[in-house]
């Protein structure tokens, strides 16, 4: 199974402020950790939501907003995507890890749709060309 772990933001991932150089160790050890037991195929921190934007759709309508967003506790500063015999063995590696905020934090686990997850609408046809899509990804 695979999962997208989420690093939630707080004011002062939203602010900017950057890790101290004790957290970066620590954090460099604990994805070592990961790697090593074969967990972790990717992750990586965010930039603060003022460097981004939203795209609403409506119909044939999109519109663009411009961050910061207000809602620091719905915002995303860092992910990992692990893979995991099941959502316990994700939670046991997510209580690891050290803290990722200078204050309290919220780290979500939410488990990623496979192909099989999509059954009868999932075409052949369309099964071949997320094949196809997969193998030209990893080839890059």
């Amino acid at each position: 199974m695979r999962f997208m772990v989420i690093v939630k933001a707080d004011s002062h991932s939203e602010a900017g402020e950057m890790p101290s150089t004790e957290l970066l160790a620590a954090m460099g050890a604990y994805n070592e950790q990961l790697v090593k037991a074969g967990i972790m195929k990717s992750g990586e921190g965010l930039h603060p939501s003022r460097k981004g934007v939203r795209v609403r759709f409506s119909g044939e309508s999109r519109t663009v907003t411009d961050g910061p967003f207000a809602e620091t506790k719905e915002l995303i500063a860092g992910f990992w995507i692990w893979e995991c015999a099941s959502l316990q063995e994700a939670i046991e590696w997510v209580k690891k890890c050290p803290n990722p905020q200078t204050g309290d934090s919220d780290i979500e686990i939410r488990q990623i749709f496979e192909v099989e997850d999509f059954g009868e609408a999932f075409t052949p046809e369309l099964r071949e060309q997320e094949e196809r899509l997969r193998a030209e990804i990893e080839q890059r």
